[in-house]
């Protein structure tokens, strides 16, 4: 989703038209981000203002990435209204979904260092005992015995 912000960015930087950047953007999108930037790049192509073109219509879900296409149209619908670089916030929507993806990544990596301790603990536990504790102990118990102290 960050590389596809970056591109929608670079390209309203560069100075192309937001239909065709949108489009541009849109061909090599994840698939919920492209249905936005197509619908939004189709309908601007057509004639429609801004806040038709970048509506919400059909956004219905509250993950990350909704929560991101929905502040991509709210900024958009902004920027169309106030004349407003769009360039800069898509820059910027780039870098804070960047950082969410870091932080999905460590949550995921911090999560499977956990789920793997159970299972080694389970196996390592029982060898070690077997093999390190046990012959010890064997190995004291026939000294003690020897000795004759018990």
């Amino acid at each position: 989703m960050a590389s596809s912000l970056d591109v929608l960015a670079a390209c309203l930087s560069s100075g192309m038209a937001v239909a065709t950047a949108a489009a541009a953007a849109g061909a090599t999108a994840p698939r919920p981000l492209a249905d936005v930037l197509i619908r939004a790049a189709s309908l601007l192509a057509l004639g429609a203002d801004s806040a038709t073109a970048w509506s919400e219509s059909g956004s219905q879900h509250s993950t990350n990435r909704d929560t991101r296409m929905a502040a991509l149209q709210r900024l958009a619908r902004r920027s169309a209204s106030s004349g407003a670089a769009l360039a800069g916030g898509v820059a910027d929507l780039a870098d804070e979904a960047r950082l969410d993806a870091g932080d999905e990544a460590k949550a995921a990596a911090e999560r499977a260092s956990v789920l793997i301790a159970g299972p080694l603990g389970l196996c390592y536990l029982p060898a070690f005992v077997c093999l390190g504790i046990v012959p010890v102990i064997a190995g004291l118990a026939t000294d003690v015995m020897r000795s004759g102290v018990l």
